[in-house]
């Protein structure tokens, strides 16, 4: 008697590709399937004989399978890719206007007024700037120059070439000629040899500073600058060697000629700073000790000047340790040697010195320094000499160390941002805080750079003629190639906007440097990786146009260009090596000149207007100079006689402190 089940399984009728033949269940190796069975064996599903291959066709149909699948999607990428490039409006691209070969691939390049300083093999050569004519070379170095800095003192040019050993000198160059002052750090052991890292000069060239390194140590040497002796000097010539040996006459055919033999007066250095030390155990007991021992009331608050033990440092070490000891495990990399930026600062309400530190108006008095991974900015005063002690006479302390400093040509501001992205803004002429803001969660502040007060008028960028109004503004370039502008202003608080958007998907699109357009109001140049130069409106904010050198030049290191932005034309220079070329290879430098682009016909031209017309678009007027300069001296006069105050209050304390100390002894 059959069951109900299977009358039920006879009536079910199996599907077409499974009834043919006698289904068995295969034997787990695959030597055992029967030969016989092959033609009318059937799987039960179909996509399982791909699965059922043999090794190695299993594995090889897999990795065809895969390789197709990634190519597929490389070419379904590079189709959207080509598609965004086409609907994409492209800026349109101009040539340089002239062009200066060189022998070998300059390292550096620098502009003052009409000159052009190329960095050569063993020294430099001057170029005009207006014609692209050289006019100079000067190869007396040993090792090629890989920095220079010129800057520009009325109608002359003070210039510092640093070579490859570190070595850095000192050039004067006039309408006479070139003429040699100083090597700052060479010595005749070169195993003493100290290496200048940074440098700096003061604007109008009164004092410089450098920062040097050798023996595992770094110091700040600050020299001042007998630059109104060197007027008289180069006027009446005295020679170094033979006094009746007359002074070389410039040449003909050149504008410059080296005047090696005319001895100039020689910089005199006046302090040498040292980074700070690290915060140690305090030697004094009680806060009484501490107000009876300073003297001042300067060095108070600067992090120096403390009551915390040795043992509270010791107990904060230990549970700093406990808390992080297995990121702590490992090997230590040597702390690398401090470096600092340094900014020369003119008088202003604050940067307050004492009466006796401050110099002639218009002369920077205060040098700024800020060092890796140090919270404080210090300010030392330069009204001092070499015997004088050097101790900071402000310390401006910030929440998390300072990152990068940046101060304006004028002087007149200054930002500072900190490690986790947050900027101050000061306005040091009037002694106002602008304003303190962050940049977006992630982003790290890479370097910073000041635009001049510009306003939009009639649809274009101009230049205020004679505003003076508490505003500044700049871009910050960040770490994830973002660019921000941040501007603030005294009456409002500042604002923060994107120009570039981080390249997510062509990371070969980030920005690797930007620099400011003095000539045209409100743009900015912009260098890429993939060796694109753009102009960038920050007002709109948009590309206004390109520019590349031609063809088959490029730019060798697009992430680290070589070039210059004039300060008082509308030229900037851009080195432009050959594909097939090495460091031996000729290269050139292209002149690029706003003028002739037909973009910024309007822009480089007239972009001063009076306030007049800014009043009829609804701008506010500045206040004139003298009232601006009576303003400031009024401020000036009340807080003189608030200090006289401060100083009788500090030398009440300190003597009451006195004696509480003798009564708490003789008890």
């Amino acid at each position: 008697m059959s069951s109900p089940d299977g009358s039920r399984a006879q009536k079910m009728k199996l599907p077409l590709f499974t009834q043919k033949g006698q289904q068995e269940v295969p034997t787990p190796s695959e030597k055992d399937w029967s030969k016989d069975d092959q033609e009318g064996y059937v799987f039960r599903d179909p996509l399982q004989a791909l699965d059922a291959l043999p090794q190695p066709y299993r594995m090889i149909n897999k990795l065809v399978n895969l390789l197709f699948d990634r190519a597929w999607g490389i070419i379904e990428e590079r189709d959207l890719r080509r598609e965004v490039e086409l609907s994409r409006i492209r800026p349109t691209v101009y040539p340089p206007v002239s062009e200066s070969k060189l022998s070998k691939r300059p390292r550096c390049l620098a502009v003052s007024q009409d000159y052009v300083f190329v960095a050569g093999a063993k020294g430099f050569s001057i170029y005009n700037l207006l014609d692209a004519r050289q006019i100079y070379v000067y190869e007396k170095f040993k090792v090629e120059v890989t920095s220079i800095w010129a800057t520009d003192l009325g109608n002359e040019t003070l210039m510092a070439p640093v070579d490859e050993t570190g070595v850095v000198r000192l050039f004067y160059l006039c309408k006479e000629g070139l003429f040699f002052i100083k090597t700052i750090n060479e010595v005749d052991d070169t195993s003493k040899q100290t290496i200048c890292a940074k440098m700096n000069i003061s604007p109008g060239g009164d004092f410089a500073a450098f920062l040097l390194q050798g023996a595992g140590d770094t110091w700040l040497d600050v020299y001042k600058l007998p630059k109104d002796a060197w007027l008289k000097e180069v006027e009446h010539p005295q020679l170094a060697t033979n006094p009746k040996k007359k002074p070389k006459q410039p040449q003909t055919d050149v504008s410059v000629c080296y005047l090696g033999d005319i001895k100039l007066s020689l910089p005199v250095h006046i302090m040498k700073i040292k980074p700070p030390k690290p915060i140690t155990g305090s030697p004094f007991k009680s806060p009484l000790e501490v107000f009876a021992k300073l003297e001042g009331c300067y060095g108070l608050g600067s992090g120096q000047n403390h009551i915390i033990k040795d043992s509270q440092w010791e107990q904060q070490t230990a549970i700093f340790n406990d808390t992080f000891r297995k990121y702590l495990d490992g090997e230590w990399e040597e702390e690398p040697l401090s470096m600092a930026t340094f900014h020369f600062l003119l008088p202003s309400c604050l940067t307050v010195m004492p009466t006796e530190a401050k110099g002639p108006p218009g002369l920077a008095s205060v040098l700024g320094v800020q060092w890796t991974g140090r919270h404080n900015f210090f300010l030392y005063p330069l009204n001092r000499t070499l015997k004088d002690k050097v101790d900071p006479e402000g310390v401006w302390p910030c929440a998390a160390p300072i990152v990068a400093s940046q101060l304006t040509d004028c002087g007149s501001y200054l930002v500072l941002a900190c490690e986790d992205g947050v900027l101050t803004l000061w306005d040091l002429a009037k002694g106002l805080l602008l304003g303190v803001i962050a940049l977006p969660e992630g982003c790290s502040c890479q370097s910073i750079q000041f635009l001049k007060d510009f306003r939009v008028h009639e649809g274009r960028n101009v230049y205020p003629a004679g505003a003076v109004s508490s505003q500044a503004s700049c871009v910050v370039l960040c770490s994830d190639a973002s660019l921000h502008l941040v501007t603030a202003s005294g009456t409002r608080g500042p604002a923060l906007s994107t120009l570039v958007e981080r390249p997510a998907k062509h990371p070969e699109e980030a920005l690797c440097a930007v620099a400011p357009v003095p000539a045209l109001p409100g743009m900015v140049l912009t260098f890429s990786k993939n060796s694109s130069v753009h102009l960038l409106d920050v007002a709109r904010p948009q590309v206004v146009c390109a520019f590349a050198p031609p063809e088959p030049y490029h730019l060798a290191v697009p992430w680290k260009p070589v070039f210059a932005v004039s300060l008082h034309y509308p030229f900037f220079l851009l080195r432009g090596d050959h594909p097939d070329g090495n460091s031996h290879t000729p290269s050139s430098v292209f002149y690029f000149n706003f003028d002739s682009c037909s973009l910024l016909e309007n822009a480089s031209k007239r972009c001063l207007v009076p306030p007049a017309a800014l009043n009829s678009a609804g701008f506010r007027q500045a206040l004139p100079l003298e009232r601006r300069c009576e303003s400031l001296l009024q401020r000036r006069f009340q807080k003189l006689g608030n200090k006289v105050k401060e100083q009788e209050h500090w030398a009440r304390l300190r003597r009451y402190s006195i004696l509480l100390q003798r009564e708490s002894v003789r008890k």
